[in-house]
C-alpha cells in the first residue's frame, strides 16, 4: 500500500503510522493479572509491524510498556522502520536539570536505544511555571542528541501557544479527540495548522463505546463498567447529553459503516483521522489478547465522502459540546477521568510559589523573579479576605516567556497571577479587578482577547492603558485584586 496513505511525517526525520498502536492497556493488564510475560508481549507486536502499523505509543507510567517495546525493537523488529513514541509525566512541582536527565535516561534504557524518537510531556498545573523549566531542560537534551523530537500531551491551545512562542521545538500534541469530544477541532486545530504541529488523537473509540457492542443497548450503570476506559468515557457520554443522543450518534455511525462495508470503529476513527491537523489516531491494544490488527489497518483503505460527513454531522449536532479546551479534564472540574477526579493520578498539587508571614497579619507569595528582590516587593499579599497581586510581567527566572507574542505573554502573566492566588488560598474565579498595561497600543486586541479567554466567565472590573514598561522585552504587565470568601 502507498506509504503516503498509511504514514505521515511529524518531522522530516520522523515518519509515523497514521494508525498508532497505543500500549496504555499494559498497565491495566498488569494490574489485573499481576504481571505480563514481557517476551511474549514483545513478540506479539510483530503482527502490527507486519501490517505496516509500525508506530507504538507508550509512557513512563504505562507499566512495563517501555520495557516490552525495547525487547521488541532489539529482538523482533527485524530491520523494520519502527517508531517508539513515549511520554514523561512527572509529579507536579518541577524537576531539576538532573532529574529531567534521569527520566530521559530511564526511558532510553528501557527502550534500549540511544535516542528517543519522540518524547511527549504532560503538565499538571499551568499556574506552576516550573513545567516550563522541565521543557527547557528537555529542549537542551534534544539539542544534545538524546531526544530526536519533542511533543506535548494534553496541552490546551493557549499553553501550546506559550510553549511555541518561547522557542521550544514542538512537533505534536497528543489530545483526546473523538466524535463525542470535538474540542480539538476549533482553535487547537487552527493553531496546529498555522505552526506545523500535528495532533495525535486518542480516545477515538471512546473506550469501545463507539462500536457495535453498544448499539441499541440499555444504558449501563457506572458500577457495571469493567475497565477504567469505560468509566472515563461514560462521563464523556453523560457530558455530551446522555445515552439517547449517544444512541443517535451510534445509529449514524452504523449506517455509514454499512455503506462502506467496514466496522463502526473504522468510521469513528476515520472521521477523526480526516480532521484538519490530525497526523494520526492512537488505538489501544491488549498485546497478545485482543488484537484487532486487520480491523485497524482497514481504516486506511477507504475515505469518507460528503454524504458520510453529512450523516455523521447531523448526529453530532444533537450532542452537547464537551466544555473547555483540550486537556481540561485533567486540570479543572468536571474532571472527565475514570474516578471523576484526580485521585488516581495525584495525591496533591503543591502551591506554585512559596509563601511567608509578613507584618501586620499579612501573608506574602514570592515568585522568585529578579524584580522582586531588586525592588523589594512581593508577587502578591493576602490580608484578611483580600489578595493584591503586584504588576506582573512574563518573567520566569532570567527568561522572558512568550517571545514577541503579546497573547502568549498575556496568558503566561495570567498563569503567574493564578499561581500567586493559588499559593494564598485563592483562585482566578475570585478576581474582582484587573489592570492591564501594554507597551504597544497595537497589541491591545491580542492582549484583550487573551484576557477574555481567561476571564470571560468571571468578568472582573478592568482597565487597559498604554504604558512605557520597564524592560524592552515586556509587552504587557497586569495587576489584579481578589476577594476570597467572607471577611
Amino acid at each position: 500500500m502507498n506509504e503516503q496513505l498509511t504514514h505521515t511525517d511529524l518531522a522530516p526525520d520522523l515518519r509515523v503510522s497514521r494508525v498508532v498502536t497505543g500500549l496504555w492497556q499494559i498497565a491495566d493488564m498488569e494490574r489485573d493479572q499481576g504481571s505480563v510475560d514481557l517476551e511474549q508481549a514483545a513478540s506479539s507486536m510483530t503482527a502490527y509491524t507486519d501490517a505496516s502499523l509500525t508506530t507504538f505509543d507508550m509512557a513512563d507510567h504505562y507499566g512495563s510498556a517501555e520495557d516490552i517495546a525495547g525487547i521488541f525493537a532489539s529482538g523482533y523488529a527485524g530491520g523494520r522502520n519502527v517508531r517508539m513514541l513515549t511520554k514523561w509525566v512527572p509529579e507536579p512541582g518541577g524537576s531539576s536539570r538532573e532529574t529531567v536527565r534521569q527520566a530521559v535516561q530511564r526511558s532510553l534504557d528501557r527502550l534500549r536505544t540511544d535516542c528517543l524518537d519522540l518524547l511527549q510531556y504532560h503538565a499538571w498545573n499551568y499556574a506552576d511555571p516550573t513545567y516550563l523549566d522541565d521543557l527547557f531542560h528537555l529542549q537542551a537534551l534534544k539539542d544534545e542528541g538524546l531526544i530526536r523530537h519533542l511533543g506535548l500531551t494534553n496541552f490546551d491551545t493557549d499553553h501550546l501557544g506559550i510553549v511555541l512562542a518561547s522557542g521550544i521545538e514542538i512537533v505534536s500534541n497528543q489530545v483526546c479527540f473523538s466524535l463525542l469530544d470535538q474540542r480539538a477541532s476549533g482553535d487547537m486545530a487552527r493553531l496546529c495548522e498555522d505552526r506545523g504541529v500535528k495532533l495525535l488523537a486518542f480516545g477515538t473509540l471512546a473506550g469501545g463505546f463507539l462500536t457495535e457492542r453498544w448499539l441499541g443497548k440499555p444504558e449501563p450503570a457506572m458500577d457495571d463498567l469493567s475497565t477504567w476506559s469505560q468509566m472515563k468515557y461514560k462521563r464523556y457520554i453523560d457530558t455530551a447529553g446522555g445515552w439517547a443522543p449517544f444512541q443517535q450518534l451510534l445509529t449514524a455511525v452504523k449506517a455509514t459503516a454499512d455503506r462502506h462495508g467496514v466496522s463502526m470503529a473504522n468510521i469513528a476513527s476515520r472521521y477523526i483521522l480526516e480532521q484538519p491537523a490530525v497526523g494520526a489516531v492512537i488505538i489501544g491494544a491488549r498485546l497478545g489478547q485482543s488484537e484487532h490488527v486487520d480491523n485497524n489497518r482497514q481504516l486506511l483503505h477507504f475515505a469518507l465522502d460528503d454524504n458520510d460527513r453529512e450523516t455523521i454531522g447531523a448526529a453530532l449536532e444533537t450532542l452537547e459540546a464537551v466544555p473547555g479546551d483540550c486537556g481540561d479534564e485533567y486540570r479543572k472540574p468536571p474532571y472527565l477521568t475514570a474516578s471523576g477526579d484526580l485521585s488516581h493520578h495525584l495525591e496533591s498539587l503543591p502551591a506554585p510559589f512559596p509563601t511567608k508571614a509578613g507584618g501586620d497579619g499579612r501573608t506574602l507569595a514570592l515568585s522568585g523573579t529578579i524584580w522582586e528582590d531588586l525592588a523589594g516587593f512581593a508577587r502578591a499579599i493576602r490580608k484578611g479576605n483580600r489578595i493584591l497581586v503586584s504588576g506582573t510581567t512574563a518573567t520566569h527566572g532570567d527568561r522572558v516567556i512568550g517571545g514577541r507574542d503579546a497573547a502568549a505573554q498575556m496568558h503566561f502573566v495570567i498563569d503567574k497571577i493564578d499561581g500567586a492566588l493559588q499559593s494564598l488560598g485563592g483562585s482566578l474565579e475570585q478576581v474582582v479587578r484587573t489592570r492591564v498595561f501594554v507597551r504597544n497600543i497595537g497589541d491591545w486586541e491580542p492582549v484583550t482577547r487573551a484576557h477574555g479567554r481567561r476571564f470571560g466567565n468571571i468578568r472582573p472590573a478592568n482597565t487597559l492603558v498604554q504604558a512605557d514598561l520597564v524592560g524592552t522585552d515586556y509587552l504587557v504587565e497586569v495587576e489584579a485584586e481578589a476577594i476570597v470568601g467572607d471577611e
